[in-house]
């Protein structure tokens, strides 16, 4: 027979591990090691490709995890990648380049939040 604190200890392991992963946490398979030493089970993560990161530190960008501070050039402008994007812009009588916030589409009309650039 198998003492009660064997089955107590077993219920308990399945009872947390049941309740992190009803949380948003990793499964236990394949082992997800944390991109800073205080990224916990219970943080909020997301996944880029095959890997878990810190939304609040990264973000996913081409397939990449990057800094939130990374930048790219678009012509005469920078752009954060994790929060702008780069758009060809045609409406003008010569093709231009314009940054968009991430949620805009590149064809939608220019808004306050936009930055107009020069090739």
């Amino acid at each position: 027979m198998v003492p009660r604190g064997c089955i107590l200890a077993v219920l308990a392991v399945l009872c947390i591990s049941r309740l992190l992963c009803s949380h948003g946490a990793p499964a236990l398979s394949p082992p997800v090691v944390p991109m800073s030493p205080y990224l916990m089970l219970c943080q909020p993560h997301l996944r880029c490709g095959d890997k878990f990161y810190d939304p609040l530190q990264h973000c996913c960008y081409d397939g990449a995890i990057v800094p939130l501070t990374r930048t790219r050039g678009c012509g005469n402008c920078t752009f954060r990648v994790c929060f702008e994007r780069c758009c060809s812009w045609y409406r003008s009588p010569q093709p231009s380049l314009m940054v968009k916030l991430i949620g805009q589409s590149c064809t939608s009309e220019p808004t306050s939040d936009d930055k107009p650039c020069h090739r």
